[in-house]
């Protein structure tokens, strides 16, 4: 069943199940508070019928004139009967009554007074005491009256029902519709959006409640699935690339390798120019698990210095790049020398401060580098600055996932790995890492190493 559907069947439930009960309890006050008027009526009756007809002999006669007339005023539609201690009807209607028996006139004489109902009738009978004797006093009154009032009761909260179910199923209709077009308008962009379209976010209400979360958290799924597929595809891509030479360099080297015979010296370098490769596809594996995080750090606990790290890598750049249009400039304002001691995995480390730096040599458009290591908050601060493409704001989102490269790389080698590398490396040992670049301006990363 729909929401939308359940919400009104809930809500007509809810109405139905709630009106009757209050509606129960309100004909049931009604009846029995009309019971007891109609009762209290009969009982001013019943003592004006005994002072009319057993008080005459002691009353002055404009006194009974005027209990006559309020007997008569009060006694319209009402049987009166006067009993005696022979239980005769003395005064009053003569009809005999089967409801008004020996033993209800005894229960009054015991207990002063009796009312009650028979199936069309209201009875009242009172103990009178008179000079003439003991008498019992009955009033009969026809219920039409009562059962009218109580009839048009149930009609009208019958009818009050019907039309109430009918509005509440109305408007829980319209307000349901309401309700539920948000979500409606959700599922339509949600069918709409493709594995290929797994960026496109899905427009918000903006109503402010659980439906702008569910929105939100929505968006987040497919941001977070759109990044993965990426991740996915630049993946294959990698290790299709990483794979695909050496592998094809072995199988080409062998293929002619296999074609004659061979000298010891052939066969040496061979086996060098295979071992090389098989190197390579090894290196590739070890990145691969790293990233994978199948690798655990053991060695957190090793302590060394960092400026000795970025001297080293200064060091081996040179052998693999040409700076000499590229120079990089260390600064060194550390006043501290405790602050470059810290602890973690130097080779670890190594990898990733390589990464950003040759990142830094390899974009800087032949611009000078500057690496500065610096004191802030009693903390070990690294800056590595170039001048050279930059990232765009764009790609500056994604840059740190693995394998995404930004778009205006041009045909500079690299694989996406470096500086998720590095983002997983600093993560593992506590180290803050941001980036701050503009296109064709340059790049800032700015490590913030923790306290020893």
């Amino acid at each position: 069943m729909k929401i939308r559907n359940r919400f009104t069947l809930i809500s007509s439930l809810t109405f139905s199940v709630v009106f009757v009960i209050a509606s129960f309890i309100t004909y049931f006050s009604f009846y029995s508070y009309s019971e007891k008027i109609v009762y209290n009526e009969l009982q001013k009756t019943c003592l004006l019928t005994g002072i009319f007809y057993l008080e005459k002999d002691e009353l002055p006669e404009n006194q009974h004139l005027l209990i006559g007339q309020q007997f008569r005023e009060n006694s319209l539609e009402i049987i009166t009967r006067v009993y005696d201690n022979k239980n005769q009807i003395v005064y009053g209607d003569k009809t005999i009554d089967n409801n008004i028996n020996v033993e209800r006139l005894d229960y009054i004489r015991k207990n002063r007074k009796l009312s009650f109902k028979s199936k069309h009738h209201f009875y009242f009978g009172s103990y009178y005491h008179d000079n003439q004797g003991d008498f019992v006093v009955f009033v009969k009154k026809n219920d039409v009256e009562f059962k009218t009032m109580t009839d048009r009761l149930q009609i009208i909260m019958i009818m009050v029902l019907i039309i109430g179910l009918i509005t509440i199923y109305i408007v829980s209709r319209v307000l349901s519709n309401l309700a539920y077009s948000p979500i409606k308008n959700i599922i339509d962009q949600v069918n709409e959006i493709q594995a290929s379209s797994l960026d496109r976010q899905i427009v918000s209400p903006n109503t402010k409640d659980d439906i702008q979360e569910l929105v939100e958290t929505y968006n987040n799924l497919f941001t977070r699935l759109s990044d993965t597929f990426i991740i996915q595809k630049n993946f294959i891509n990698y290790v299709s690339h990483e794979f695909k030479t050496p592998l094809t360099a072995i199988s080409g080297n062998l293929e002619v390798f296999a074609q004659k015979d061979r000298s010891s010296t052939e066969y040496k370098e061979m086996s060098e120019k295979v071992l090389e490769n098989v190197y390579q596809i090894e290196d590739t594996m070890n990145t691969l698990m790293m990233l994978s995080g199948l690798r655990n750090n053991t060695e957190l606990n090793e302590i060394f210095r960092v400026d000795e790290l970025v001297w080293d890598i200064n060091d081996q750049l040179p052998a693999i790049y040409d700076l000499k249009n590229t120079p990089i400039q260390i600064v060194l304002e550390v006043v501290n020398d405790k602050l470059l001691s810290i602890k973690g995995n130097s080779n670890e480390i190594k990898i990733a401060l390589y990464n950003i730096i040759e990142n830094a040599v390899k974009y800087s458009n032949g611009n000078p580098i500057k690496i500065s290591l610096l004191e802030q908050n009693n903390q070990l601060k690294i800056v590595i600055e170039d001048r050279g493409t930059g990232i765009s704001e764009d790609d500056l989102i994604f840059i740190k996932q693995t394998f995404y490269r930004g778009k205006n790389v041009k045909d500079i080698k690299g694989s996406g790995v470096g500086l998720s590398l590095a983002n997983i490396i600093f993560k593992q040992n506590n180290i803050d890492f941001s980036i701050a670049s503009k296109k064709d301006k340059g790049t800032t990363v700015t490590l913030l190493f923790p306290r020893l």
